[in-house]
C-alpha cells in the first residue's frame, strides 16, 4: 500500500514543478501505534530539489509541496517532513 504511496507523491510533485532530484522516504513503520497511524495513512520524509523554490522562504516552499499533494493530506498521508531545495543549494550540502 505504502509503494503506491510513494509513487503517488512522487507524481504529484513532478506534476507540479520540474523536479531536478527526489527522495521519498516511507517512515510509517516508525510511527506504528500513533494515533496518526492508526487511519491508515502514512509518514512520509521527501526531498525534493527544483528551481521553484528559488527566491521563495522555506514556508512558501512547503506550501507549494503541500499544494502539490493536495487532498493526499486528508486520505493517504497523516505526516510529511520536508526538505526543499534548490539545485544550487543541493550541490553545496553534496560537496559538504
Amino acid at each position: 500500500m505504502n509503494e503506491q504511496r510513494v509513487r503517488m507523491i512522487g507524481q504529484r510533485l513532478q506534476n507540479a514543478m520540474v523536479v531536478e532530484h527526489l527522495e521519498i522516504e516511507d517512515e510509517s513503520h516508525l510511527h506504528a501505534g500513533h494515533a496518526g497511524a492508526r487511519d491508515g495513512r502514512g509518514h512520509f520524509r521527501v526531498l525534493v530539489v527544483s528551481d521553484a523554490f528559488a527566491d521563495r522562504s522555506p514556508l512558501q516552499r512547503h506550501r507549494l509541496v503541500y499544494d502539490a499533494m493536495g487532498e493526499a493530506m486528508e486520505t493517504d498521508i497523516h505526516a510529511l517532513t520536508i526538505r526543499a531545495m534548490t539545485p544550487q543549494e543541493y550541490q553545496q550540502t553534496a560537496s559538504t
